[in-house]
C-alpha cells in the first residue's frame, strides 16, 4: 500500500519492527508494570482485574453492571466474581438503579477512591525516581515517545473497503 505525505507525494513505509524488538518492548512494559505494582504496597492483594474495574467505576461511575462488564470486556458472571471482594472490602457499593429497579449501579466508596489515589501516587513516585536518573536527552526522548505509546493502547481499525 502506498502512502502519501499529505501533498500527494508517495512516502516509503517503514520496515516492521523485528520480532526481537517487539519482544523487548513487551518485556519492558510488563516488567515496568510489575515493578510499579510491587511498589504500590497494595496490602489487599487486589488483582489486575479488580484494580481495573475499580478504576473504571471511579472514572465512569456510577455504572450498571452490564455497562461495566462491557467496558472491561468481560462476561457479567466474571465481573460479578471480580467485584465481590471489592464490595466486601468496602471499596465499592452496589445499589438499585433508581431508573430501573432490576439493575444495580456500582460506585466507588471514599475508601476505594483513597486506595486508587495512593496506588497511583506510589506508582508515579517510582517512575519519577527512575526518570530522575535519566539524562535530559533520555527524558526528552521518553516524553517524545508518549504519543506513540498511547497509540498502542487502542486497537487499530481495519481499513475500510470501498466499492466502486
Amino acid at each position: 500500500m502506498n502512502h502519501s505525505d499529505g501533498r500527494g507525494a508517495p512516502t516509503e513505509q517503514p520496515a516492521p519492527p523485528s520480532f526481537a524488538a517487539v519482544g523487548r518492548l513487551r518485556l519492558v512494559v510488563a516488567r515496568l508494570y510489575r515493578q510499579m505494582a510491587q511498589a504500590s504496597g497494595d496490602d489487599l492483594n487486589l488483582t489486575y482485574a479488580q484494580l481495573s474495574a475499580l478504576a473504571r467505576v471511579q472514572e465512569f461511575g456510577p455504572l450498571r453492571l452490564g455497562e461495566l462488564a462491557a467496558r472491561e470486556q468481560v462476561a457479567a458472571p466474571t465481573l460479578t466474581r471480580t467485584l465481590r471482594p471489592l464490595a466486601a472490602a468496602g471499596l465499592l457499593t452496589k445499589e438499585a438503579d433508581p431508573s430501573d429497579g432490576r439493575s444495580l449501579l456500582v460506585s466507588v466508596t471514599s475508601d476505594g477512591a483513597e486506595l486508587l489515589s495512593r496506588i497511583r501516587r506510589e506508582r508515579s513516585e517510582l517512575l519519577a525516581r527512575r526518570m530522575a536518573g535519566l539524562t535530559a536527552e533520555q527524558t526528552e526522548a521518553l516524553m517524545a515517545a508518549l504519543p506513540v505509546l498511547e497509540l498502542l493502547l487502542t486497537e487499530p481499525q481495519p481499513p475500510a473497503h470501498h466499492r466502486d
